[in-house]
């Protein structure tokens, strides 16, 4: 990649400048499913993205609670210009337990999208997770996650609609 391919990538309107958009405080509610359409739990998560590697990448860190038991995360996107191509690389205290998760995908209707998967231990089959991040306007962040069966069925597992706060607020709770 060249110099010249990020610059534009940066400027109003390219990929990265979508991505540095992204970075800011936010709050907003967490819902999990474990069963395609009866809600498991619902709490409020937190999180701070920042751009990091001047402003190649977006670092996502989060907490919440699931269960009544806090968990807490980390995420780093990017947008592979050589590829076209969104890159997450994601763990968190509850849902991945001791692994990290690579995903990729595309950018499709302005939405980041990337693609990955996780065993079922040892001996058991692996099944995909796919990962949709949109931001309708400046100040909302809607991050949706789903799992996908061996077999290839999709159900929602993860939703979080953020909203941007202050950082004066985000440091007081």
């Amino acid at each position: 990649m060249s110099k010249e391919a990020f610059e534009r990538s940066a400027a109003p309107g390219g990929v990265h400048h979508r991505l540095a958009a992204m970075a800011g405080n936010w709050e907003g509610r967490f819902r999990l499913w474990f069963e395609p359409g009866k809600p498991a739990d619902e709490s409020v998560q937190r999180g701070t993205i920042r751009l990091v590697g001047r402003g190649r990448f977006l670092l996502h860190e989060y907490e919440g609670r699931c269960s009544g038991e806090p968990f807490e995360g980390v995420a780093l996107l990017g947008y592979h210009l050589d590829e076209d191509a969104f890159e997450c690389a994601w763990s968190e205290s509850f849902g991945t337990g001791t692994s990290i998760m690579f995903s990729t995908g595309r950018v499709e209707d302005r939405r980041f999208g990337a693609q990955g998967s996780y065993g079922a231990g040892a001996d058991g089959e692996h099944w995909g997770w796919r990962t949709e991040v949109s931001q309708p306007d400046a100040e909302h962040l809607d991050i949706r996650m789903f799992n996908i069966t061996p077999g290839g069925e999709e159900a929602l597992a993860v939703e979080v609609n953020y909203r941007r706060v202050p950082t004066s607020s985000y440091a007081s709770s």
